[in-house]
C-alpha cells in the first residue's frame, strides 16, 4: 500500500494540472482496501475523495486532503447464474484497471457488449461511479454487480447494478453514497453473441466508407477507436477531460420549439417526453469551437472538449466553462452542467 504526503496529481489528472494533495494513499488489494478505510476513519477531520485515471477531473488549487486511488488489477470470468442463458459471460475486473484495457481484452476473446465504449479513458472504478457512455451504450448496460469496501464499518459490500439506480452519468455513487465507499470490482455481463449497436452518431457512416455493412467486433472497435481519435485530441499534447459536459435531455414541449427554430438540429430520442440535444452542438452555433480564453480553449475539431493550450490552471476552464453557459443558455434557453468533477 502506497501513503505518500504532499504529492503531486498531475499524473492523475488528464487536464494536466499540477497540483498536489496533502496526503495520497493507494490500496492494490482488497484487504488493502479495508485498510486505507480504517486510516480514513482515523483521519475524519480531514477531506478526501477518490480518484482514478483522472480522466473526469478538473483541480482549481492544490488539495488539502487525503487522495484515494485503487491499483487493483485482474480481468477474470466468473461464474455465471444457474438463471442465465448460454450466451453470458460475466466478466470481474479490478477497479484500478485501465477501461479500454478491459474492452480490447473482452473483444478479443469474443465477449461482447462494450465495444462502443472504446477509448474512454479512466478505470473501471470510474465506470461504475459515472455510467460512462458513448455511442449508444452506457456502463449500466453491462454493469453486474459492484463490489466495495465501506468506509465507515470496513465491511466489504457486493451491489447490484440495480441498487446503484444508474441514469444518464449518474449513479448513488455520486450522490447519497458519495465517499461511503471503495470500489475494488466491478463484474459486467456481457455475451458470446455479437449484437451490434451502429445507429447512434457517425458509426454506419464510417463503417460504409470502410466498405463495411456487417462488422466483426474488432472492426466496430476500431471503427469507434478511429472516430474518437479524429476528434479528441491527445491529452498528452492538449490537456483535456474528453467531453466536458453532459447532453442536456429536454421536454418533448421544448425540444419542439427549438426544432422550429433549428430544423438541422441533431438530437436523440430517449422516450414519449424527452429528447437528448447534443452540448456539443449547442457551443458551436455560440460560435466556440476553436476559440481560446486565456490559456484554456474550445477544441477546433470538438465543441464539447476544453482543452488546456498550455499553462491553464483549474480556474482558467472554469472561467471558459461559465462563459460557454451563458451563451447556450442565452441563445437557447437550456442550461448545460459540467460532467467533469471540477475540485
Amino acid at each position: 500500500m502506497k501513503d505518500l504526503v504532499n504529492y503531486s496529481l498531475l499524473p492523475h489528472n488528464t487536464f494536466g494540472i499540477d497540483a498536489k494533495c496533502r496526503r495520497f494513499v493507494e490500496f492494490a488489494s482488497v484487504s488493502e482496501a479495508v485498510q486505507v478505510a480504517a486510516l480514513l476513519r482515523q483521519d475524519i477531520n480531514s477531506p478526501f475523495m477518490v480518484v482514478g485515471g483522472g480522466s473526469n477531473l478538473l483541480l482549481t488549487a492544490d488539495y488539502d486532503g487525503t487522495v484515494v486511488h485503487s491499483a487493483i488489477r485482474g480481468i477474470e470470468q466468473s461464474p455465471v447464474p444457474s438463471d442465465a442463458d448460454g450466451d453470458t459471460v460475466l466478466v470481474r475486473c479490478g477497479s484500478g484497471e485501465v477501461w479500454d484495457d478491459v474492452v480490447a481484452h473482452c473483444v478479443a476473446q469474443g465477449w461482447h457488449g462494450a465495444e462502443n465504449l472504446s477509448l474512454i479513458p479512466g478505470e473501471v472504478g470510474a465506470s461504475a461511479v459515472q455510467n460512462i457512455g458513448a455511442y449508444g451504450v452506457e456502463a449500466k448496460d453491462i454493469i453486474h454487480r459492484v463490489e466495495a469496501v465501506e468506509i465507515a464499518t470496513g465491511a466489504c459490500r457486493t451491489f447490484s447494478a440495480a441498487d446503484c439506480d444508474y441514469a444518464y452519468r449518474q449513479s448513488r455513487f455520486k450522490h447519497e453514497w458519495k465517499n461511503r465507499f471503495l470500489i475494488t470490482h466491478v463484474t459486467y455481463r456481457l455475451s458470446r453473441t455479437f449484437a451490434p449497436h451502429l445507429d447512434y452518431g457517425n458509426i454506419r457512416q464510417e463503417l460504409l466508407s470502410r466498405a463495411i455493412s456487417q462488422p466483426t467486433a474488432a472492426q466496430l472497435r476500431q471503427a469507434i477507436i478511429d472516430i474518437r481519435n479524429a476528434k479528441l485530441p491527445d491529452p498528452a499534447v492538449e490537456g483535456n477531460a474528453g467531453s466536458f459536459f453532459m447532453n442536456p435531455i429536454v421536454s418533448r414541449e421544448k425540444f419542439n420549439q427549438l426544432q422550429a427554430h433549428y430544423p438541422q438540429m441533431p438530437h436523440y430520442y430517449i422516450d414519449d417526453n424527452h429528447e437528448k440535444v447534443p452540448a456539443g452542438w449547442m457551443i458551436d452555433q455560440c460560435g466556440w469551437k476553436g476559440r481560446s480564453l486565456g490559456k484554456a480553449g474550445v477544441h477546433s475539431k470538438q465543441a464539447l472538449v476544453l482543452v488546456n493550450r498550455g499553462g491553464a490552471c483549474g480556474n482558467d476552464i472554469v472561467a471558459l466553462s461559465d462563459a460557454i453557459r451563458r451563451d447556450v443558455s442565452a441563445k437557447f434557453g437550456i442550461d448545460i452542467y459540467p460532467e467533469v468533477n471540477i475540485v
